[in-house]
């Protein structure tokens, strides 16, 4: 099996700060940039599994490179450049802390909230007599904190504002902006015979605007499925084929596991790691229309690092 990279340590020059996220971990240099490195970790339900997915990361960061290039043209974004596969360079923001969720679709969350009986999430209505998968008549835009640690929680719009966790005005952008994004990111998927079902987008402040930051339109932080079959599986009320995380969720309830106190991460066989990164390539191929090139995961580290090094030492 492939080399995966579960955790960096890596010191760049002019580094002053590290960050380990659940995936990523971010480097802050001295002369006002950060350095990304998608690892290959996989988290759900806010737990980190304790095995590596091959090429993951660079499934992330270069499906995250295309879009967000895609997309200068509606909201300024941090990137600057991918000197490495797994790794994004680009400007230090003032991240904003709500996450923007946008759901076209009752999936995921959204449809385990609405089967419990909640005709509301994040103070937005959902309509009566919808199923599993059904296509919301106007995407809603649900928000989220966004926790250092632990679990990202709902919240609604007048909540953010009423606790000035956002201004009113910073905030109406953000909606603006998660709006537009979405309707691009599912023009995109169109095109390749994909549908976007959600997704969430973050936001920093640099030198006063608001800028796009972290991923977007990824399998870890979006939900496709395949165009194709679509109204005939929802009109026989069958699971539909999807490009995302949510097959690892999945497995996990179906183990038992759903982070919940007194539970027990189940360990990953070898093989299903193997399945959940065929998946991750799947999807790239799949909303890129290009192949997937794996790079070179013999020493993943000692790579990252020279082609950093190269990369900073000629700014």
């Amino acid at each position: 099996m492939n080399e995966a990279i579960i955790e960096s340590k890596f010191h760049f020059k002019g580094q002053i700060k590290e960050y380990n996220g659940k995936v990523r971990d971010v480097y802050t240099l001295d002369n006002g940039l950060l350095v990304m490195v998608a690892s290959d970790r996989i988290s759900a339900f806010d737990h980190v599994l304790p095995k590596g997915i091959p090429f993951k990361g660079q499934v992330l960061n270069q499906v995250a490179t295309m879009f967000l290039k895609a997309t200068e043209d509606i909201v300024p974004n941090w990137l600057l450049a991918t000197p490495d596969p797994s790794v994004a360079v680009g400007y230090a923001c003032e991240p904003i802390r709500v996450e923007m969720v946008i759901r076209g679709y009752m999936s995921g969350h959204a449809a385990r909230e609405y089967k419990l009986g909640k005709r509301e999430l994040c103070g937005v209505p959902m309509p009566e007599g919808m199923k599993e998968n059904d296509k919301f008549p106007v995407p809603i835009i649900t928000p989220a904190t966004k926790a250092e640690e632990g679990h990202d929680e709902d919240i609604s719009r007048e909540d953010i504002i009423a606790k000035n966790i956002v201004p009113e005005e910073i905030y109406v952008q953000l909606e603006e902006y998660t709006r537009a994004l979405f309707q691009r990111g599912t023009e995109m998927a169109a095109k390749q015979g994909l549908i976007l079902v959600d997704t969430k987008y973050e936001f920093g402040i640099r030198n006063g605007a608001v800028i796009l930051i972290d991923e977007i339109h990824t399998p870890d932080s979006s939900r496709y499925f395949y165009k194709e079959g679509y109204k005939e599986r929802q009109a026989n009320g069958e699971e539909q084929k999807q490009l995302s995380k949510e097959f690892v969720r999945q497995w996990l309830i179906e183990n038992n596991f759903q982070g919940l106190d007194g539970q027990t991460m189940p360990v990953m066989p070898d093989d299903f790691v193997q399945v959940v990164s065929d998946r991750y390539i799947e999807l790239y191929e799949k909303i890129t229309g290009n192949d997937f090139v794996k790079s070179d995961t013999s020493d993943i580290t000692k790579r990252i690092q020279q082609n950093l090094d190269a990369y900073l030492d000629a700014l």
